[in-house]
């Protein structure tokens, strides 16, 4: 097995605490961040297109503590302490997919989100959009499967089949669409 696929995010690492302006206001475990309702902390996701403009779906892992088993955007994560969210991306693009992506971000926001009694995701979410130049590798302890979808078909799944899909992913795949679909087109058109 290769190195990277070794790689797996920790529970003890410290996530970085934010208000709902982004500023930073303190630090705490990836674990206590994510009990009971949640903490407001940074996260990023990544959706990440292919030649063809189809966006590379992730279905997490079923040793997640949240939404195990649930479609997903193509890499999602936080920073550490003291980690830029370009570092930050570039790390997890790295552990979770063994590739690289120059990306572009869009756009941030709140959300809050529970999944029964294992936890909850509160974060303040920055989203970025890529393009991929190298087949990906789902490291196994990650991810447990990937595939290509065009738009279409995403759109079409995710009003026919929501439950299968995280719910920051339904938030912002719809705000892609909406808000930011003249950037979205630079990457869905091939």
């Amino acid at each position: 097995m290769n190195q990277a696929h070794r790689i797996v995010s920790s529970e003890a690492e410290e996530l970085i605490l934010v208000d709902a302006d982004d500023n930073e206001t303190g630090h705490l475990s990836k674990s206590a961040c994510h009990d009971g309702h949640g903490i407001l902390h940074r996260a990023f996701s990544v959706f990440l297109f292919d030649d063809e403009g189809r966006v590379l779906l992730q279905r997490r892992a079923p040793g997640k503590r949240l939404w195990p088993g649930f479609w997903s955007n193509s890499c999602c994560s936080h920073p550490r302490r003291g980690e830029s969210m370009r570092v930050a991306t570039r790390r997890r693009l790295q552990d979770e997919l063994h590739v690289d992506a120059p990306l572009e971000f869009v756009y941030k926001f709140c959300y809050q989100a529970d999944f029964g009694a294992a936890g909850a995701e509160h974060e303040l979410c920055h989203v970025f959009l890529g393009r991929l130049s190298a087949t990906p590798v789902p490291n196994d302890h990650e991810i447990a499967a990937v595939r290509f979808v065009d738009a279409a078909e995403l759109g079409r799944d995710l009003v026919e089949r929501p439950e299968r899909y995280t719910p920051w992913f339904r938030m912002e795949w719809q705000a892609l669409e909406t808000e930011h679909a003249a950037q979205l087109a630079g990457f869905v058109a091939p």
